[in-house]
């Protein structure tokens, strides 16, 4: 099993019901158990659309069986699942599910990048993840 650290932001609707609802999601999968999850924090939208609402943010930290890849599905399938709607970068989304890190793993693709590649210039990351380390 390997130790993964996960990103968590919802600003559409109920917020904090959709960051309860994902993290039960992520903590049914198959393979991956939820050990930890941080308090919420409120936060302005960085980048984007302009005049969105406010982000409410959280982290957890897993342990899971799945390689990168296939968690990375799985979390894409959870924000499906709950009502994510691809559309403008940065934009505002119901539900937004993030890898920060996994296993101490560098990974570089097109579609992955860990540790994650933007989680060190944003408070809103790091504050969160912070309590889970």
């Amino acid at each position: 099993m390997a130790i993964s650290y996960l990103g968590i932001g919802s600003n559409i609707g109920n917020r904090r019901r959709n960051i309860k609802a994902a993290i039960e999601k992520i903590n049914s999968l198959r393979n991956t158990k939820v050990l930890k999850a941080s308090s919420f924090i409120e936060t302005d939208p960085v980048g984007g659309v302009i005049n969105q609402g406010k982000f409410l943010n959280a982290a957890i930290k897993i342990y899971t069986r799945f390689p990168p890849l296939i968690l990375l599905k799985r979390l894409k399938n959870i924000e499906k699942c709950l009502g994510r709607k691809r559309g403008v970068r940065f934009g505002p989304r119901i539900i937004d599910l993030d890898i920060l890190l996994y296993a101490g793993k560098i990974i570089n693709k097109r579609n992955l990048s860990i540790p994650h590649a933007r989680m060190f210039e944003r408070e809103f990351v790091i504050k969160p993840l912070l309590q889970v380390l």
